[in-house]
Order: structure tokens, then sequence, then C-alpha cells
């Protein structure tokens, strides 16, 4: 299957040159006598392949390495003019990236946008943000990469019956904003790529065994297992917002009843700090709905830090639920640390100390005596710096 025009794009010719080019973005300049015993190859080769990469633009001259006594090697580093840009499409906003080859971010933008608008008006959208942050970083664009919120065919890059995406199941994402854009597109899960941006660049760097939870309008689970994100069959793993916690709990957007999502998602807060609200259990929120006609998540969080009672205990009551999903996620897989990010995570240290509570509590002292269950270091640049890792992957990948 086709992903996109790439007319233009360097055609990775061997396997060595793709692990050349990882080990690079991964690690920084690097010596060619570095890279040959970093990857078991002859100077040769590696003289070769580099040259090769520097034919196509992807490698250039960093200029000499430290000094260690006698001749100075001189350093190579992906070239400094490539381009990577990052998209992470959430149920209410659009944030677009553009970084270097080594995925660090140059430029970013985020703004208010809704997923229901439909693929086309969304990507056209993506495409006109690709254009205003690529002004404050010119240079060549290598891939792209974007993450939405829902089940996603990783191979196919494309989502498959997601349920807050009306008109997006089967359509051909990765083909299509690869046309757009004119580059190769890689297309994933949201929070896959969240899971990614933290193992790279944020709170869980190195770590190879991680599980990354995103609580924003609804929720999710990037699971990390030897450095690889863990996918599952069909691109459904970490589906966790969906696990039924009651048979008789309220509707979940996704038709089914008693989901950990219709409890504590961004929209589940709402419908119940309304609530709050409307009774007058909870002034502060009464005071919110009166000037503004709404009242949102956000709001709760503003409540509670000001000691509301109602909306504290919102987030101890859905912080008790989710910590018990995540109880049994860690039981299950025995992760080295635990990151919560998305927008519902704002709510902060009152949320973490109800995760941490029903872990620690539930969960066998084996797994979490030294288990770090912390909040994203990236907080809204988590996505982007994913999705770009990943585009960067694809685009590093050997040409078929």
């Amino acid at each position: 299957m086709s992903s996109g025009s790439t007319k233009g794009q360097p055609m990775i010719e061997t396997r060595h040159q793709t692990e050349l080019l990882a080990l690079l973005r991964d690690e920084g300049p690097m010596s060619r006598v570095e890279l040959g015993e970093r990857l078991e190859l002859p100077r040769a080769r590696v003289a070769a392949e580099v040259t090769r990469l520097g034919e196509l633009g992807l490698v250039e001259v960093a200029g000499p390495s430290a000094s260690r006594g006698g001749r100075r090697s001189t350093l190579l580093r992906l070239a400094g003019d490539l381009r990577i840009l990052g998209v992470d499409v959430g149920a209410t906003s659009v944030g677009v990236a553009v970084t270097d080859a080594g995925c660090e971010v140059l430029g970013y933008t985020v703004e208010d946008c809704d997923i229901r608008q439909g693929p086309h008006a969304v990507l056209a959208r993506v495409v006109e943000l690709a254009e205003k942050v690529r002004q404050d970083a010119p240079g060549r664009l290598l891939a792209a990469g974007i993450g939405l919120p829902g089940p996603v065919a990783f191979a196919e890059g494309m989502p498959v019956a997601p349920p807050i995406m009306p008109g997006w199941d089967r359509f051909a994402v990765r083909d299509h904003l690869g046309g757009l854009l004119h580059c190769p597109v890689a297309v994933d899960n949201d929070v896959n790529a969240m899971a990614l941006g933290e193992r790279h660049s944020g709170v869980a760097r190195s770590l190879d065994d991680l599980i990354f939870v995103k609580v924003g309008t609804g929720i999710g689970c990037g699971i990390v297992l030897g450095g690889k994100v863990y996918r599952g069959v069909a691109g459904t793993a970490g589906d966790i917002g969906h696990i039924r916690l009651d048979d008789y709990g309220p509707t979940c957007a996704c038709g089914e009843v008693g989901c950990l999502e219709a409890y504590f998602g961004g929209s589940a807060l709402a419908r119940d700090a309304l609530t709050l609200a409307r009774s007058g259990r909870s002034a502060f929120l009464a005071g919110v709905l009166a000037e503004n006609g709404e009242v949102t998540a956000h709001d709760v969080g503003l409540a509670a830090a000001s000691g509301d009672f109602g909306a504290v205990n919102l987030i101890r009551d859905g912080g008790r639920r989710l910590g018990q999903v995540v109880a049994s996620l860690v039981s299950f897989i025995n992760p080295g640390m635990v990151v919560i990010g998305g927008g519902v995570a704002q709510l902060g240290h009152q949320l973490l100390a109800e995760v941490r509570s029903a872990v620690y509590r539930r969960s066998l002292p084996l797994a979490t005596g030294n288990l770090p269950i912390v909040l994203s270091e990236l907080g809204d640049t988590a996505g982007v710096i994913g999705s770009a890792w990943s585009a960067a992957d694809r685009a590093f990948t050997l040409s078929s």
C-alpha cells in the first residue's frame, strides 16, 4: 500500500543504513569508529554506508571529537536541515510540532479542534498548522507522524471503528496526509505516541518497560515492552478506558455501560461536575456554572485546589477507579514505571495520590517495591514528540 507521495525522498538501501541513522538519532554525533563498534561492523563497511548516507543528504560532518591524545576523530551527525512533523490529534484539540532529525522540538502550536468535524477538515487544518510551524524552522521535510484518539490499524495507517471519531472509520489517514505533505507518514494511537515521547524524551527516558496512562476526554494506555510499543494483534492493546467496572454503571461513548471512561474521562468529570453545581453541593462549581453556563474537567481541578469538598471527592473517586485498573496492569505487565498524562492529569497530585494508593494496596509488593508512579514530564508535547519518533523510524526504514 502506498504511503502517499514521497517524490524526492531519500531511499534507504540497506539494513545497516537504517541502524546507523537510528543510532545517530538516539545517541547524537558519533565517530565512524564508535559507529562500527556499536553496530559491530568493519571500518570499510561503515565508511561505505556513511558515504552513501552523505550522498543521500542524511548525514553530515559535525566536527572533530574531543581529544584523547593523538589524532582526533571526525564526528558524524544527522543532517542539520532535516525536519520531521509530529502531530497529536485529540478529541478537542490538535497539536503540531516541527523537530530536527533527533526529534528535538523546534516549533510547536496547539489549538482547539473538534475531531467530529471529520478527517478531511481536521487533516486540512493539520497541514495549515504544519506550514505555520515550519516557518519557525525551515528545512527539508523528511517524514510526519500523527497520533489519533482511537484504535489504529498501524500497518495500514488508518483508524478502525473509533468510538469518538465519527466519519473516520477506515479512512486512509496515512495515504491522505502523505499526499498532502509529500512525505512518508506514520499513524498510531495517540496514547502509544505519548508513551514513546515519554520513553525517549521525558521522565521515562531510556526505560524499556513502562506504561503510560492518558486521562483526557477518554482514557487509554500505551504499553512499552522491550523498548517497543506493544500494540497487540489488531492494534487495540491498552484500550483500558473501556474495561467494564460495573454492569449497571453510566453509559459510555462506546455504547456499553460501566466503562472506566464513563466514570472518569474528561466528559464524565464535566457531567458529574454539572450535577454538583446544579445541586448546590459545590459552591465553587455553582459559581462557575452561573458565570460561564458550563463546567469542565479543568474547573473541577480549580475547585479542588481551592478546597471544594465536592470536587475533591470527584477526584478521589475517579482516581480510585483508575488506580484499580492500573493495579491490574501492574500485576500483569510488571513495568518499570507508570506515567500518567493527558488533560485530566492536570488535576495533579490529588489524582496521583489516589492512583498510587490503589496500586500499592492492590498489587504484589514485589511488583510495586521499586515502582515509580509519576505525572508526565512532557505534558502537551509528549504526543508530538512520540509521533515524530515514529515518523523517523518510518523514514529510516529500508525502502521496499
